[in-house]
């Protein structure tokens, strides 16, 4: 069985050809960093565009890259949610309309839920129940996954996500877009303890993550040490030295690290889970992987993490949840719209 994956619920235009759940025979994500990157963050309207321009190229080359053509597609799977709604309009109209005139099923699936499934793309569907750390730009959840399709969300942030405090610190150091790969590499000469930084673990919220109150201790930092320019919003130049934004970028990185590994640790032992699941873009942070492997063995639990395409924005993982639910006999119809906030 052939199933051809759409994603487009941010700025990575996504396809991917699956086989029999299991198989990934093609995954083509077009990205559009370059539009975004001197806004210092994703644009809504102009994602739209980019999706527009790319969601026909990137679905033709998915399916080239899989030897396969449409009539042998049997089912089509979407993004409806969550995400920026103009971006998820576009995956969603063309993947209603493709399945429309061809007359084949459509299956909607919600994004956060691809995440949940990744690591099954490179390491087989897990023994149930495991924990799993979906962190990004939009997200920073913990959900506890009793099997597929059965899941209860834990902990979620009530502020900023992990990735989206990595953008925008990264722009108060002036180190560019995406924040998260530039903080990790300038994180790597660093200094430790160079800056110290809060640990914010809410207390009173047990699972869940706040990170606008760490963002702030940098900024008010680099107030402090007159680096920041508050009408450019930008450092003051000749002021930050390349090693102060590595320093910075080390410390900052270390609290933001600190909170994910501890808070999903402590969920996996407080739910009996023998497994950790990392996902989102943030889980190619480099500091991350280490300490959740290092410090989970230390409590004889096992980490999984997909490679880095799989953990950024890919219609793979969509294509995986999509197979799930279409042997499960569910079938979207052309009523189906993009939601920007859904519950998983």
């Amino acid at each position: 069985m052939f199933l051809l994956a759409i994603e487009s619920s941010c700025d990575e235009t996504a396809a991917a050809v699956i086989e029999d759940g299991t198989r990934i025979l093609s995954s083509i994500v077009a990205s559009q960093t370059d539009v975004h990157s001197k806004y210092g963050g994703v644009v809504p309207e102009l994602a739209s565009r980019a999706h527009l321009e790319s969601i026909v190229p990137v679905v033709d080359e998915a399916l080239e890259q899989a030897n396969v053509e449409f009539a042998d597609i049997e089912a089509v799977a979407v993004t409806y949610g969550p995400g920026l709604v103009g971006s998820l309009l576009v995956g969603v109209s063309f993947a209603k309309a493709i399945t429309f005139v061809n007359k084949k099923p459509l299956v909607a699936v919600n994004h956060l839920e691809g995440h949940l499934l990744s690591s099954i793309i490179e390491y087989g569907v897990p023994e149930f129940p495991y924990i799993t750390l979906v962190v990004s730009g939009g997200h920073s959840n913990i959900y506890l996954v009793k099997g597929i399709g059965d899941y209860q969300l834990l902990g979620f942030t009530v502020d900023d996500a992990a990735g989206e405090a990595f953008d925008k610190v990264a722009k108060m150091l002036g180190l560019g877009y995406p924040g998260g790969p530039l903080i990790d590499k300038a994180a790597a000469n660093g200094r430790e303890g160079a800056v110290e930084f809060p640990r914010p673990y809410l207390r009173d919220k047990k699972y869940c993550f706040s990170f606008s109150g760490l963002k702030t201790a940098v900024l008010t930092y680099l107030k402090k040490e007159n680096l920041y320019d508050s009408k450019t919003k930008l450092p003051v130049d000749g002021k930050i030295t390349e090693q102060i934004q590595c320093d910075i970028a080390r410390n900052f990185q270390d609290a933001v690290v600190d909170v994910l590994v501890d808070k999903t640790i402590s969920a996996a032992i407080e739910y009996g889970c023998g497994t950790i699941t990392i996902a989102g873009g943030v889980a190619c942070n480099s500091r991350l992987r280490k300490e959740m492997k290092r410090l989970s063995s230390e409590k004889n639990i096992k980490v999984l993490y997909p490679s880095l395409p799989y953990c950024i924005d890919n219609a793979a993982m969509i294509g995986i949840a999509g197979y799930y639910r279409y042997i499960k006999g569910e079938r979207a119809d052309m009523t189906l719209n993009a939601v920007a906030r859904v519950k998983l």
